[in-house]
């Protein structure tokens, strides 16, 4: 098994430019396999596959894929929520890479009244998807 360098020794930069490369990675992949068609290597959402039910990010890889073609309107069908969240999550990503690259480490803290305000609109947006056809 190989060793892993204590944190102190990886550079700030090395988890943002991770999880860049991925993301690039599952978008090439994503761009040339329309989701919206059956038997794709994609993953399945477990709680639709366990419940039977819609999570609150169910649709997002179908939003990904219409964006990235230029389907504004079939994206915000697939998933709302996502999509006005989405220049937020990208803002984080950016923000997080220009610390990393100016070797400075950067962990965004989020107050407690606004975690939970997160996580009820999170439910509240499950709930909602579910209950309205």
């Amino acid at each position: 098994m190989p060793r892993r360098l204590p944190r102190r020794l990886r550079h700030p930069a090395a988890a943002p430019l991770a999880v860049l490369c991925a993301g690039v990675a599952g978008a090439v992949y994503l761009y040339v396999t329309d989701p919206h068609q059956p038997g794709h290597l994609l993953p399945q959402c477990p709680f639709r596959y366990v419940t039977g039910l819609l999570c609150p990010a169910c649709g997002g890889t179908r939003m990904v894929y219409d964006l990235m073609h230029g389907h504004l309107g079939r994206a915000w069908l697939d998933n709302r929520a996502l999509l006005l969240a989405s220049p937020l999550a990208l803002a984080l990503l950016g923000t997080w890479m220009v610390h990393g690259l100016r070797g400075r480490r950067w962990r965004p803290r989020l107050a407690p009244w606004a975690q939970a305000l997160v996580l009820l609109g999170a439910v509240a947006w499950a709930v909602a998807r579910n209950l309205v056809p």
